[in-house]
């Protein structure tokens, strides 16, 4: 009956993902927080894409979970990796695998797609094959890099095997259950201060292999509002907060 339950559960989540895709592009990363520092230049932005890829989560992070048990997202996981220290840009931060689009990505049907994948075998040696592309959201203009980044859903129909292909760009490559990111009690806000400003972004703590990992900033901002979109999120106090990581 368990096992029953999950499929049901399972098979509701994917149609809510795939109800995700189908309207991701009038999905706009809105600012009820003041999360972006600096300002787009238009001259030389860039375009990226990041792979948000959920998949069925298995029995031994299940086992080991200790978020909330109950909610259509509770039997998920997503991908994350951990970005390198020795990066100029965003070093130490957790993420989702993505990167530039480059020029041989426009040879593909669609440029942002291909970039995504080809950037998530790269940095985690997934097999693309297993992944279904849902859709994509808006893109987000992302100031501190200048980046304008198009964020990918996928679904992990067919789990590979993932671990850290090149040291020198991720430190770490991991699947973090929904259950967990969902628990109110793994919610805050992560601030950064600049001067005389401060710059808050939704983020998650998460424990993986024993070691705290906060998920913040762009990565933070994007997962908070997908989870709403999905309506997998629970109420959490919004009046936490805590200085980001460094």
């Amino acid at each position: 009956m368990a096992d029953e339950s999950r499929r049901d559960t399972t098979t509701t989540a994917l149609e809510d993902l795939r109800d995700l895709g189908r309207r991701g592009s009038t999905i706009v990363m809105d600012d009820r927080e003041p999360w972006r520092i600096g300002a787009m230049d238009p001259e030389s932005t860039k375009d990226a894409a990041v792979l948000i890829l959920f998949g069925v989560l298995d029995d031994a992070l299940a086992a080991s979970s200790s978020g909330a048990e109950s909610g259509v997202g509770a039997d998920l996981d997503v991908l994350i990796v951990v970005r390198a220290g020795t990066l100029r840009q965003h070093a130490g931060q957790p993420a989702f695998p993505g990167g530039k689009v480059d020029p041989e990505d426009h040879q593909a049907e669609d440029p942002f797609v291909e970039a995504a994948l080809r950037e998530a075998v790269e940095e985690t040696g997934l097999d693309r094959d297993g992944v279904e592309v849902v859709g994509k959201l808006a893109p987000v203009p992302l100031p501190v890099s200048n980046f304008m980044v198009t964020p990918v859903i996928g679904w992990w129909k067919d789990p590979s095997r993932v671990a850290v292909v090149d040291s020198a760009e991720s430190s770490r490559v991991f699947r973090v259950p929904v259950r967990d990111l969902i628990d109110p009690c793994n919610r805050h806000y992560a601030a950064v201060t600049r001067g005389r400003l401060t710059y808050t972004s939704p983020a998650f703590d998460i424990v993986d292999s024993t070691q705290r990992v906060t998920i913040w900033g762009f990565t933070g901002v994007v997962l908070d509002r997908v989870l709403h979109e999905l309506g997998w999120d629970q109420e959490w106090d919004r009046t936490r907060s805590e200085p980001a990581p460094r």
